[in-house]
């Protein structure tokens, strides 16, 4: 008799016990009410339809860059994206004129109440979009010198050096973020996949195989740089390059996330198109 008592109980205990604690597949996602959208262009959308005319400088898209996207996923009424074509990290705290420069400064945006914020940074800070059309060549690859040699034929790695220079300052941008919006999630991103091993050296992407791997491991040593930075400073890092894998500037045109020099979707050489927009979108929201 004590025997089946003792059980009774137990199976009482862990019934209770299954009443009171919540279940994790069960739980409700967070509802965000305020969301903020930072960066330069690769969330801005350059191109992509339809453009942002009260942000014509900015070159941003209205509603198919990732931030629109992530925000109609989501639900999410208030929403502000001053994500800038040309923007650094460094110059958050600045408004127009000039290049990458909204109105208003891209902290502005930024409030006690702000519950959201995505960031991507970082490319511009370290010079990575110009040296990938500086690397761009037309004339067959066993006829010119290889631009991975103009950056590394001193026996270093200068776009390495920029890479890394670059990570104090995406640091400092993610504690300016968390001190003027405290409550918020911050969600920073890599840069997607823009050229698979050996590139695609044709016109559309004019490169060598040699230069496209080594700018494309500059891009990647930029992500992981990005990574060690939201470890640091208390971001939740979302790597967009795996699922961007097939997906490259070198990609059919019905499955590129990214266009190549002359692209055959309406968006900015080497940016995202619509579809890539969404997609990303849809990585950040899984993250959540």
């Amino acid at each position: 008799m004590r025997s089946a008592l003792t059980g009774s109980a137990a199976v009482a205990a862990t019934l209770a016990t299954m009443l009171m604690t919540p279940v994790a597949a069960d739980a409700a996602p967070q509802d965000y009410v305020e969301y903020v959208a930072l960066g330069d262009s690769f969330p801005a959308g350059p191109l992509v339809p339809a453009q942002n005319g009260d942000s014509a400088s900015c070159l941003q898209s209205v509603d198919n860059g990732y931030p629109a996207r992530l925000a109609a996923t989501l639900g999410i009424r208030n929403f502000r994206n001053v994500t800038c074509s040309g923007a650094k990290a460094q110059d958050f705290d600045k408004a127009g004129p000039g290049w990458g420069r909204g109105a208003t400064p891209q902290y502005d945006a930024l409030s006690a109440s702000t519950d959201l914020v995505t960031l991507t940074i970082g490319a511009n800070d370290a010079g990575l979009f110009q040296d990938l059309i500086g690397c761009l060549n037309p004339l067959p690859q066993n006829t010119t010198r290889a631009c991975v040699d103009r950056f590394t034929g001193d026996g270093g790695d200068q776009l390495a050096d920029k890479v890394d220079a670059a990570a104090a300052t995406i640091g400092a941008t993610l504690d300016e973020i968390a001190r003027r919006a405290p409550r918020a999630r911050i969600m920073i991103t890599s840069y997607g996949e823009y050229l698979r091993p050996g590139g695609c050296p044709d016109l559309a992407t004019p490169i060598t195989a040699r230069d496209a791997d080594y700018l494309q491991t500059t891009i990647d040593r930029l992500g992981d740089r990005i990574a060690e930075q939201a470890a640091a400073h208390g971001a939740t890092f979302v790597d967009l390059r795996p699922a961007s894998i097939g997906h490259d500037a070198c990609a059919a045109p019905q499955d590129r996330w990214i266009e190549p020099l002359l692209p055959s979707a309406p968006a900015a050489p080497f940016h995202p198109n619509a579809r890539g927009g969404q997609a990303f979108a849809k990585l950040i929201a899984e993250a959540l």
